[in-house]
């Protein structure tokens, strides 16, 4: 337990430091619109589904996936950025309430295809007892 722990831990810290390179590498657009946590809550989602896809088919091991997984995404991806981030453009002006609409549209929906891209770049099989195509075999199928 504690070797878990201590793998989240560095990807944890690695993930944050990512974070911050993103805060002070991509631009904030005029609109104040948070594009920097967008990125990095995109990209973290697309690890995350990456790493999973490649750890549950046995393509990495435990640690990498701890690593990676609740470690490396977890210090990257931000949601308490996102949720501030909405309240300040809400609390703005009508023209930023609508900004931050569309920021938290565009945020779930990318990182819910960015999930869905790493798990099938990383592999990703059906879970057991998941619907699969029927055969036409001698059962009477």
């Amino acid at each position: 337990m504690l070797k878990s722990i201590i793998l989240v831990l560095v990807g944890g810290a690695l993930g944050a430091v990512l974070r911050e390179f993103m805060m002070l590498l991509v631009p904030t657009p005029i609109d104040k619109f948070p594009l920097d946590i967008l990125v990095a809550n995109v990209v973290a989602s697309f690890m995350l589904g990456y790493v999973t896809g490649l750890y549950r088919r046995k393509a990495v091991s435990e640690g990498v996936d701890l690593v990676i997984g609740p470690g490396v995404t977890g210090g990257l991806s931000t949601f308490s950025s996102f949720a501030f981030g909405t309240v300040v453009l809400m609390l703005s002006s009508a023209a930023s309430a609508i900004v931050a609409s569309i920021y938290v549209l565009t945020s779930l929906t990318l990182g819910y295809l960015a999930v869905l891209a790493g798990l099938k770049l990383g592999g990703e099989r059906p879970a057991p007892g998941a619907a699969r195509p029927r055969s036409s075999g001698p059962s009477g199928d």
